[in-house]
């Protein structure tokens, strides 16, 4: 359940215009009592997909980057002047702050749009349907969502 709920991600994403809101509150930030090691471990697992990539931009950032299905990547680089010899990648960004109560951790959501100039657009991703699906996964782990 951990794994599948993280890969629905990118899907959900796609389907996001599509949804209507749930009125219960949802974040995409979660305090958490200890360090959620299991969470972290989760997403990086969730991340070993043909077409994407895990990495660890900083000591407490994780960060997974899929490639995307033709429709998304053609929506993007015609609506953000993209650049076809470099295809836009989403990614799911998670980071950790340590703070009096534990441990903070913040969800971001975003597409990258490589332009001709060399520039980077970074598109975010703001849907209710991925709030929902992030605020779920850190009760599940133990977090409160903020």
């Amino acid at each position: 359940m951990k794994t599948s709920i993280i890969r629905l991600f990118p899907v959900l994403t796609l389907l996001a215009a599509c949804a209507t809101p749930e009125p219960e509150q949802s974040s995409r930030s979660a305090q958490f009592a200890e360090y959620p090691d299991q969470l972290f471990s989760t997403f990086e697992i969730s991340c070993e997909g043909p077409e994407e990539r895990f990495t660890r931009p900083e000591r407490s950032s994780f960060e997974c980057r899929s490639s995307l299905p033709p429709e998304t990547t053609a929506f993007l680089i015609l609506n953000y002047d993209g650049y076809p010899q470099d295809l836009p990648k989403g990614v799911r960004r998670m980071s950790s702050t340590r703070n009096q109560a534990g441990y903070r951790v913040d969800a971001e959501l975003f597409f990258l749009v490589p332009q001709k100039d060399g520039a980077t657009i970074k598109v975010p991703v703001e849907s209710s349907v991925l709030d929902d699906e992030l605020t779920r996964l850190y009760r599940y782990f133990g977090g409160t969502p903020l």
